[in-house]
């Protein structure tokens, strides 16, 4: 009998962005749960220079970023090239090859989470867990994505966009939004470069800091409410997950409380809310998946105000998979094991690319 070949599944993590250290930690998440038995795992690290990396575990990359070193000196450069088929140059000897079947980006932010990433493994010719180009793309611009969200009549909160350059009456801006208002660069995750402003006078100091990170800032109302997210899985046909709750003693879902200091949060799975007000969360999850064009995976951020409202506060299509991750935690909490979690979104990614090779490309 003839023993079936392993999946070569390429997890791609690192990345040329500000949520780089977060992409480690969550990598090491879903490489620790790969079902060895019918995957192989090829380790691909992305340094913050964008060098593609094939190396040989993520644990020393992990103690050098915690001890405050670079991680840059590691690996074999490699590459994928168009046509390739999931072929990855190796640079230094443009004759030697390593060969992946899927590729499972965790990628967060920009240069990853965007649509770009995504548009490079298209043209490759290889499979790839989450969205396609359009889904990330969207997803990844808050602006886009609420004022899409807001079309289809599912509820956002006010806001303005602003791009570098504009001018900004920040006065008129309050006068519409109220105070407080959060600012955020529109195109960023974890909660980087997010502030909360109380005051007309904080308003400006928090848009320029949020154009460090981003060339477009948005500026949008406060809500006042329980923050509940909820997870989406699947193609075609998605399902949405049980319905959790983030309570944080920060001042709000910081990075800081993400992702530093774990007393700050506490998640209650599920959440204690009304059923009806679960139901609405979990139909919203997604009809918003399917209005931003998602695949594969999404969370769907929301929130709950006293008089029962709903609001969605973003969608990440590339959401976190650390120990403090909402995404796993909701699906486990549903009855879906991490492993298991992890084998399915690598099964929806060669049945979305089979899918995609059956379309005709002459007419």
């Amino acid at each position: 009998m003839v023993e079936k070949a392993l999946v070569k599944v390429g997890i791609l993590f690192g990345g040329k962005s500000v949520e780089h250290e977060v992409s480690l930690l969550s990598a090491k998440n879903v490489m620790d749960a790969l079902d060895l038995d019918r995957f192989e795992l090829v380790p691909i690290f992305v340094d913050k220079a964008g060098r593609w990396l094939l190396v040989d575990s993520l644990d020393s990359l992990l103690e050098e970023t915690e001890s405050g070193g670079a991680a840059i000196n590691h690996g074999q450069l490699v590459s994928f090239f168009p046509g390739g088929k999931g072929r990855l140059v190796h640079l230094s000897d443009m004759a030697s090859s390593t060969y992946v079947d899927v590729v499972f980006p965790v990628l967060h932010g920009s240069c990853g989470e965007d649509g770009s990433v995504q548009g490079l493994l298209k043209l490759a010719g290889v499979p790839y867990v989450g969205s396609e180009i359009i889904g990330s793309a969207i997803g990844m611009d808050k602006d886009v994505s609420k004022r899409l969200l807001r079309e289809a009549g599912i509820p956002v909160a006010p806001f303005y966009a602003f791009k570098r350059g504009d001018v900004i009456d920040g006065r008129k801006v309050l006068e519409e939004l109220g105070l407080p208002v959060f600012v955020k660069p529109a195109s960023l995750g974890s909660s980087v470069g997010v502030a909360k402003v109380e005051n007309v006078s904080g308003l400006q100091a928090a848009i320029d800091a949020a154009f460090k990170f981003d060339a477009k800032v948005l500026v949008e109302k406060f809500i006042e409410g329980r923050e509940i997210e909820c997870a989406v899985l699947g193609n075609d046909d998605p399902i949405a997950s049980v319905v959790g709750e983030i309570g944080s003693s920060h001042d709000f879902y910081s990075y800081e409380a993400k992702y530093v200091d774990k007393k700050a949060v506490k998640l209650t799975l599920p959440a204690n809310i009304d059923s009806t007000i679960t139901d609405r969360v979990r139909a919203l999850s997604v009809q918003s998946f399917n209005v931003l064009c998602c695949m594969g995976m999404a969370r769907v951020d929301f929130f709950l105000s006293k008089d029962g409202s709903l609001v969605v506060n973003e969608i990440n299509t590339i959401p976190g998979f650390t120990s403090m991750s909402m995404y796993p935690l909701l699906w486990q909490a549903t009855g879906l094991a991490y492993r298991e979690l992890v084998s399915q979104l690598i099964e929806l990614a060669m049945q979305r690319f089979e899918m995609n090779e059956e379309l005709q490309t002459s007419f």
